[in-house]
This record gives C-alpha cells, structure tokens and sequence, in this order.
C-alpha cells in the first residue's frame, strides 16, 4: 500500500468516528455520496450563524459580505479546474441539473435529424435529458457500445461520427464500472465533425485533476456532494463563447439585464444561467470542499485510491463464485460485483448490519445491467479515507454474509 496517511485525514471526517449497529462504521458509499470534512460543516454553520444575507443585491455589509464570499468560491473552483475564465464557471444544483440546463439551452438550436451521442454505461440523468430533448426536437439519439470489460468500443464510436453530429455527452468515469474514458480522444473526434462535448464529471473530479483547458472538452459538470461538499449545489463548466451563444435556461432574478413588459434583456454571464436566490451556503462551502481537497497531494491520494482497489479486487477474486463486473484497463477504485446465487439486495442487508455501507441496485444504469443480463451488482466504492483495514472487515463481512445466503 501506498504512504498516504490516511489515519491522519479520517480525523478531519467526524462521521467516520461513528457507529452502526454497534460497529464502527465502513463507509463504501463514495460513488452515491462522499463524506464531509470538518472545515465544510463548519463553514455551513458559519454562513448561517454569522453571514447569512441574499447576494448580489444588496449594498448593506452582509449582503457585500456573502457575494464576495459566494464569488471568491467561484474564483477557487475555476483555478482549481483551470477554467480560462470565472464566468465559464456555473452554479447548478448538481450534475444533474447542470446537463438539464445544456439540454434545454442547447437543445433551442437544434433542429429536426440533428444526432446526440451518448454511451451505454452512462448514468440516468445523462440518458433522459436528451431523450427528453430528441422528443421535443425530433433529434436522433445514438448510443455507443461497450465490450465485456465494460470499456468503450472506439471503433464504434467514430463510425458514429457525421456531420448531423451535435453533441458528444459522454462520462468522464462510469458510476457502475468505474472504467475511465478516453475523453480526449473522444474530444478531439467530436470536434472534428464539427460536434460539441459534455462531459459527465461527477465520477472524476473527486479522484483526479481535471484541467478544463487540456481537455478542451466544452461543457463538464460535476455535484458538490460527491467531492467532499453540499448537497444541492455543483458547477456546470462551459466556454465563454458557446454560453454567451446559448439561449438562458429559466427566467427569474438575477438573470436579466432590464426588464419591461415589452421586452427583457438578459445579464451576462455567469449570472445569465443563475435565475433565483442560489444554494449560497452550498456555493460558499463547496468552494471550501475544494480548497480542502487542493491541500491534499493528489498523486498520492490517486495511489492510495488504486492500492485499494486492486486490493480489494485481488481478495473478491479469490472469493468462489463473487464475479466482477467492469475490468476494464483504465478504471478508479469502484467494484462492481455480484455473488452467484445471491442477490445483491440480500448481501448489501446483511452487510450493512455489520457496520459496512455499500450500494446496491442498478446505480441509475439500467440499460447497462441489461447489457450484461443482471438485476444489479453489489458496489463498493473507494475514498482517499478508507483504509486497508476496512477492506480487511469487508471481505470478512462478505464472507460471513454469502455463508448465512448460500
């Protein structure tokens, strides 16, 4: 295993410390929600014990005070993606939220037999918006396929690619599989046909660095609550030049230049695509979710990440009958698997009576499980605060639990 101390970063994770049925908690739920550090929850009751106001609006001290604030969050997520400039960086509710409003917006320019290309192992909420938004156009969705190791067929993908080709939205890394994707090669295909990008980064911003100008991708999205911060609120990342073309997603305050009632004109950006009182306590805190996670030495946080989960992998491989599904080359610390003769629903009870918190389900990836003919698998998925001794209790826990179903 690696040399991240991951004894000295559980200590800023207060939840960790607690306990479940009388078991300290294993929390392998990182792919669904992450945990909190210290400094966010406290910042959460800062804002609304001492700084809470409306922003943007007032020239009072704690109005002036939560803007500068909610705007200096801002500024920390657009370094810490290397975003060209702040108001490339908007405020959503999350990553679903964020494709939602690229599906409307973009969605008014396109025209009858335009194509948008997504892939099969992709999440829910970058399926529907667009099926969504080819019911209302009359665009055509295509899908790539996956082989057995649940990694992109490539080839498939460019015979895909033609000039009624709009749109790639496509996921940086699959929340079922955990295989990474080759979104560069992606991108540069993509816009070679003249097509746009979205990337689905909810699964990667929180176990690697992104740089939005090196992956020239045009749209990437990401949610506060899966890297370490709120609830409710996440950053849609767009290029200046492509957002200022795109028509506002929702009217409302804050969003508008004037307004009479003959005629509205509309702010610029980012405020263009923030219509309404924002999560202003999720803004300002995910900012410090991210400061957080800039103080951490990412290259060995993403060893730590891949000792765990090759680890884990190598013990559900010596395990009769556990079969994994995704193993793919390129994949971060998420395993998906099922157990011959049990089903998930039955382990995942049984485990969590132990002490330990995994998914299991379909993960919102129901045309990927009918890929591979199954109901669900059982998925543990990795932070840089779990441990080796967690993995340890796991596969004891596991072991014991498929004894009691089988």
């Amino acid at each position: 295993m690696s040399k991240f101390d991951v004894q000295r970063i559980r200590k800023d994770f207060p939840i960790l410390n607690r306990k479940v049925y009388g078991k300290d908690l294993i929390y392998f739920d990182n792919g669904a929600t992450s945990q909190k550090p210290q400094l966010v929850i406290d910042a959460i009751q800062k804002y609304y014990t001492t700084d809470n106001s409306n922003i943007h609006r007032g020239v009072h001290f704690l109005s002036q005070e939560a803007t500068s604030h909610y705007e200096q969050a801002r500024k920390i997520i657009q370094k810490y993606i290397n975003a060209a400039h702040s108001e490339e960086v908007l405020f959503t509710k999350g990553t679903t939220d964020s494709i939602n409003l690229i599906a409307f917006s973009l969605g008014e320019t396109l025209k009858k037999g335009d194509e948008i290309v997504i892939s099969a192992m992709e999440h829910h909420s970058n399926i529907v918006p667009w099926q969504m938004l080819c019911d209302r156009k009359e665009c055509v969705l295509r899908v790539i396929p996956i082989n057995a190791d649940g990694e992109l067929m490539m080839d498939e993908f460019h015979s895909l690619l033609n000039e009624k080709t709009k749109l790639v939205s496509i996921t940086h890394i699959s929340n079922t599989l955990g295989t990474i994707n080759p979104v560069e090669e992606i991108t540069k295909a993509a816009h070679a046909v003249g097509a746009l990008v979205f990337l689905d980064g909810a699964q990667s911003i929180q176990h690697m660095k992104v740089d939005m100008q090196a992956l020239d991708c045009d749209f990437y999205a990401f949610s506060g609550h899966k890297v370490f911060g709120p609830t409710g609120v996440g950053i849609l990342y767009g290029k200046r030049n492509i957002l200022n073309a795109l028509p506002p997603y929702q009217g409302g305050g804050d969003m508008i230049a004037k307004v009479s009632f003959e005629k509205t004109t509309y702010n610029e950006l980012p405020h263009k695509f923030e219509a309404g009182t924002p999560d202003i306590a999720g803004g300002i805190c995910l900012g410090k979710a991210i400061e957080y996670l800039s103080s951490l030495d990412i290259r060995q946080l993403q060893q730590h990440e891949q000792d765990l989960g090759k680890y884990a992998e190598n013990e559900l491989k010596s395990m009769k009958g556990v079969r994994i599904i995704g193993t793919a080359k390129n994949k971060i610390s998420v395993i998906s698997f099922i157990v011959e003769g049990a089903h998930p629903f039955d382990v995942g009870t049984l485990l969590d009576k132990q002490g330990i918190a995994i998914r299991t389900g379909h993960h919102c990836t129901q045309p990927l499980m009918d890929i591979f003919k199954i109901p669900g698998t059982i998925r543990a998925s990795f932070a840089f605060y779990n441990s080796k001794e967690e993995v340890d209790i796991f596969i004891t826990a596991l072991k014991r639990s498929v004894a009691m179903l089988l």
